[in-house]
């Protein structure tokens, strides 16, 4: 008796399935498809990106060549330069008592409903 119960239950189970397949969603939507692109420009953009160095490789190395415009000397002082800044930003306060010590500069003030090129 369990068998044949089984075998019932299998049986159903198989034709819902089958019953329920379609093509995907995607493609029933009415609307058209034209592509904005020829085949020969598509196929080109795919070489085009194969050609080009895969980002998500994990033998990718973006600094291969990179050459900075700056000399050790200058980093090294503009980081001296900016090191007060640095602490004060990443302090307890995260910042707040730095920024409010410091002057506001008149062309960094910006009010809330004012457009950016206001005459």
């Amino acid at each position: 008796m369990k068998t044949a119960r089984l075998a019932l239950v299998a049986a159903l189970s198989a034709a819902a399935l089958a019953a329920h397949a379609d093509d995907s969603w995607m493609f029933r939507s009415g609307i058209p498809f034209e592509s904005t692109l020829t085949r020969a420009q598509v196929q080109a953009g795919l070489e085009q990106s194969r050609r080009e160095p895969n980002v998500y490789s994990s033998s990718y190395n973006p600094l291969t060549n990179f050459s900075s415009q700056l000399t050790r000397e200058q980093v090294r002082a503009e980081f001296l330069d900016s090191r007060e800044g640095v602490a004060a930003m990443t302090g307890e306060d995260s910042g707040s008592a730095y920024l409010a010590a410091r002057k506001p500069r008149a062309d960094s003030m910006h009010l809330a409903g004012t457009p950016s090129n206001a005459q």
